[in-house]
């Protein structure tokens, strides 16, 4: 059973609090937030730091992202329950358990195949903790799936919403073609060691409507490489 602990719980609160400071307003996603126990998506040797407002590497040579990008990221996304949205980049999972938590239906995909079995394993893990102790929004198992995030997963699409958490280049085609009408995606735009986080808007005859907002940092968005 998930080790969530009365001092993890008030560390998370901690954090909300400050998060609430950096200026996020979204009360659903701090909800969320809060639930989620970000101590069991770090290493063993961070656990001291799990909830500070940081980012730390992972396996494969990803992060995980601090809490206030992950926060500032699902705010712009708005993800509403029952939503299906598709998740480019599952990571350590951290940021599709916040989603999770809020109720939406979840697809992901993993370009590496380690990460993308240990964090599958993870989600399951965390899906099977709410589901025996309650939570406040319908939890909802993630599809997670091994391949290339610029293929994105036509055989599920459309879908409301796209969220990337890795730095594109460029807004990619196929993810484009995946939402739906009036559909939003989320992703840190750029070529270089820093994005700039954008919101893209499918509109009803297929113009995009693109926003930009602030600077962020993320590990590339590889095209054509799943291993």
């Amino acid at each position: 059973m998930l080790n969530d602990s009365f001092r993890h719980q008030g560390l998370r609160r901690k954090l909300v609090q400050e998060l609430r400071e950096k200026g996020i307003i979204n009360e659903r996603v701090l909800n969320g937030i809060e639930r989620v126990p970000r101590h069991v998506f770090l290493d063993p040797a961070f656990l001291e730091y799990a909830y500070q407002d940081k980012a730390f590497p992972i396996a494969c040579g990803q992060t995980i992202s601090q809490p206030f990008t992950v926060a500032f990221q699902t705010q712009l996304l708005d993800p509403q329950p029952g939503e299906r949205i598709l998740e480019i980049g599952t990571g350590s999972g951290y940021q599709s358990a916040v989603l999770m938590e809020m109720g939406v239906r979840l697809y992901s995909i993993e370009r590496h195949k380690d990460l993308f079995t240990e964090t599958s394993r993870r989600l399951e893990e965390i899906w099977m903790h709410s589901a025996v102790a309650g939570s406040n929004s319908k939890i909802f198992r993630v599809k997670a799936s091994f391949g290339d995030g610029f293929k994105g997963l036509p055989a599920f699409a459309p879908f409301d919403k796209v969220i990337v958490t890795c730095g594109a280049p460029e807004i990619p085609k196929a993810l484009v073609d995946q939402l739906k009408s009036g559909g939003l995606m989320v992703i840190p735009l750029g070529a270089g060691a820093t994005q700039t986080m954008t919101t893209v808007l499918k509109k009803a005859n297929g113009e995009l409507e693109i926003i930009p907002f602030a600077d962020c940092k993320f590990v590339p968005m590889l095209n054509d490489k799943a291993r």
